[in-house]
């Protein structure tokens, strides 16, 4: 299959939801309003370009297990205002302190530090909104997703890892340690966007076994990819500055393996992330393609 046509067609799907959901000017819709400087800063943010791979992912694991409609949007589109709340958030000066984010200047160089802040509050708040507000899945499925989600975002996943990738900095850490800020810093969420389509689209126990052993392998390698990229990337690729995690001394799978090891530790887990898929069809193809899409990508 052209992953690219399939990744840019979903892509297109996922920004047309979110223009619906997060909309330029307010419809007021039950009466809820909130200040236009605060809108302008969330969809500067959200609408600055990104792959949408966890909406994608989400949408490909949904469909693959039989799942039909766009009940899946919500869901798809509140992982990608997560996704984007904790850029925003990463972004600031007390923590990356990063101008440049996609290629635009990020969004507390555009609005203050103080908006950044509350633009990121603001877009995960909303997250949780969207996926609990006139739901037509099964509330026992709803709430089981939103757990899932609300654990891999939080200090059990991405915050924890976030802290930990702080606390590392300028330190010799051991492999568990840099293992533990990857998996949870990125692949956490990664993993809860493939699990969540599986669980929407009703997936069984054994299916949803085994795309969490394919979510848990591309989640990490997705992480490992960044790392090299960071070391030998294209800044006009990547929309940021290269260099980064060197000058700030971050634990990453380079700084402790070496690039060439790296490079070999994500075609492992691209490898196994496909194995894990082998027992299905040709619906899950969009999967394997992704997964391989993570690994070679240049940016």
């Amino acid at each position: 299959m052209d992953i690219k046509k399939y990744l840019q067609e979903k892509k297109e799907v996922v920004d047309k939801a979110l223009e619906s959901y997060l909309p330029k000017q307010s419809e007021k819709k039950d009466n809820e309003e909130f200040p236009v400087s605060l809108r302008q800063a969330m969809r500067h943010s959200l609408f600055s370009g990104g792959k949408r791979i966890r909406p994608i992912l989400s949408i490909a694991a949904y469909e693959a297990v039989g799942g039909k409609g766009d009940k899946i949007l919500p869901f798809a589109c509140a992982l990608e205002m997560i996704h984007t709340y904790s850029l925003i958030h990463d972004d600031l000066p007390a923590i990356d302190n990063d101008d440049y984010r996609r290629g635009n200047p990020t969004c507390h160089k555009v609005f203050g530090e103080a908006m950044g802040i509350l633009a990121g509050d603001g877009l995960l708040t909303e997250a949780f909104r969207l996926m609990t507000k006139q739901s037509m899945n099964d509330p026992r499925v709803v709430l089981d997703v939103v757990n899932d989600i609300a654990r891999a975002s939080g200090i059990s996943g991405m915050v924890g890892g976030q802290v930990a990738d702080i606390e590392s900095e300028g330190k010799g850490v051991d492999f568990p340690t840099v293992e533990y800020i990857h998996t949870h810093k990125t692949g956490a969420l990664i993993l809860a966007s493939v699990r969540s389509g599986v669980k929407l689209g009703g997936g069984n126990d054994e299916t949803l076994k085994a795309f969490t052993g394919y979510g848990e392998k591309i989640g990490l390698a997705f992480q490992i990819v960044d790392d090299i990229l960071n070391v030998e990337g294209k800044a006009e690729l990547l929309g940021k500055s290269t260099g980064s995690d060197l000058f700030k001394k971050k634990a990453t799978y380079p700084s402790l393996l070496g690039i060439e090891e790296s490079r070999k530790r994500a075609g492992e887990l691209m490898k196994s992330a496909i194995d894990a898929l082998q027992p299905f069809g040709s619906e899950v193809e969009p999967l394997k393609e992704i997964a391989r899409f993570i690994v070679l990508r240049e940016s």
